[in-house]
């Protein structure tokens, strides 16, 4: 026993963060059966259409939109953080048990589902924005990165086994009794939070304009400010991708249902192995040169997807690599820029900032898919030689051109055809991203 507790990482052996990590790992596990469970409780049992499931989806991701910076700011004012988290643990428990309770009774509604997902939705803008500021309370500077590492590699592991669990849950019961498991791990991540004693910063002061003051902070500080712009920028297309993508592997490249999950299941992987090594690669790299790699390993893997031809163990090959080196880089951006924003934040602004971020990184998903079906629409219908011949100008960012087919206005299916690409190069400058905050840039 005591050789194992020695391999465990040092912060797993506090007790206080291992049970913040717990609570962590095991509230991302039921989002992940909820992202199974929910969409096909509504398709299963309401007989959801397509309009449908986009209300459903819309009623998720507003929240972050309307409500992130309001909660920020309110969340500033507490003194007791971990005790809002434990309350919004409880209360998005109790709505989603009401789920399979009115599916019990024949009583589940399409008014109900949109309500608690836009309530859970908001529920969760609560619990992360006050997340950051615990996170800074349990885990000393010098090792954000490893706690980032730690909190990465669960969100992998449950990208990894929790969409099985999840299917397993809905085979052996209904969509919606499948929900009570998700329940359950709301009210162990509750318990686990109500039993650590984090010392807490204390809450800001009213100031005159107190409510904007994250988002006027992060956008005078150089560092935050290119930060959060190339990460915008990076998801908003990133969207795009994968709103054609699986259109794309199975009308043009032609894969099956069971070899496209496969192949985004290589992503879970990769999301756990570049976890395992952003520790290393940020010793040996820095925070800057290994945020520099993270952007580039995120979105650069994925032009092999539009260049996947050739026989069908080719193209499989080329999907699994997108995916797995995408998702490596994905893991290296976010714990090595988590850790440079957590350490560049004034306590004092933390939960703002971090609902300034939900806004800017987070909020325009309800638009992302919009372009992307455009952008399908418009290349499927123009005549062959009204198309483009090389990539639009996002492909850099991972959204990616669909091969064209012979002109048929409007054709929903067509055959292969060999896929031209642009290349593009360029040279980045790496700024010198520095670790400790100064009053400096909040006076500029």
């Amino acid at each position: 026993m005591r050789s194992l507790s020695a391999r465990l990482p040092v912060l797993l052996r506090e007790r206080a963060y291992r049970r913040f990590w717990a609570a962590h790992s095991v509230s991302l596990i039921g989002d992940q059966i909820s992202l199974i469970a929910i969409p096909l409780a509504a398709v299963l049992v309401l007989h959801a259409d397509a309009a449908d499931m986009g209300l459903l989806k819309t009623a998720e991701l507003l929240p972050a939109l309307l409500l992130s910076l309001a909660a920020g700011a309110w969340v500033d004012r507490r003194a007791r953080r971990r005790r809002v988290m434990i309350t919004a643990d409880l209360l998005r428990a109790l709505l989603v048990v009401s789920l399979p309770v009115a599916y019990a009774v024949d009583a589940l509604t399409f008014a109900q589902l949109y309500a608690i997902a836009f309530t859970v939705g908001a529920l969760t803008v609560l619990f992360d924005v006050c997340n950051a500021t615990v996170f800074v309370s349990l885990v000393p500077a010098d090792r954000f990165v490893t706690a980032n590492a730690l909190l990465n590699g669960a969100r992998a592991m449950a990208f990894v086994g929790g969409p099985g669990v999840g299917g397993m849950l809905v085979q052996l019961l209904a969509a919606p009794v499948a929900l009570l498991a998700d329940a359950l791990t709301f009210l162990c991540s509750a318990v686990l939070l109500a039993r650590i004693e984090p010392v807490e910063p204390p809450p800001a002061p009213p100031v005159k304009g107190y409510f904007t003051e994250g988002v006027r902070w992060t956008l005078r500080h150089p560092t935050m400010r290119a930060l959060f712009a190339a990460s915008g920028t990076v998801q908003f297309f990133n969207l795009m991708f994968h709103t054609l993508f699986v259109l794309y592997a199975t009308t043009e490249l032609g894969l099956d249902a069971g070899v496209l999950g496969a192949v985004l299941g290589a992503g879970a992987v990769g999301g756990l192995i570049g976890a395992a090594v952003a520790g290393r690669a940020v010793r040996a790299l820095g925070l800057g040169p290994t945020i520099l790699v993270g952007f580039a390993g995120f979105t650069v893997p994925l032009l092999l997807v539009p260049l996947a031809g050739g026989s069908d163990p080719q193209v499989i090959a080329l999907l699994f690599l997108a995916e797995f080196l995408s998702s490596v880089g994905v893991m290296l951006l976010g714990i090595a820029s988590g850790s440079l924003i957590a350490a560049l934040t004034p306590d004092a602004l933390r939960s703002r900032i971090s609902g300034a971020s939900r806004t800017l990184n987070y909020g325009f998903r309800p638009s992302a898919p919009w372009p992307a079906a455009g952008s399908v629409r418009s290349w499927a219908c123009a005549p062959p030689s009204g198309r483009p011949l090389s990539a639009p100008p996002c492909a850099s960012c991972g959204c990616c051109r669909p091969r064209y087919p012979e002109y048929v206005p409007c054709r929903p299916a067509h055959p292969p055809l060999r896929p031209h690409w642009a290349a593009a190069g360029g040279r980045t400058r790496t700024p010198n991203l520095q670790i400790r905050y100064t009053p400096r840039h909040e006076d500029e």
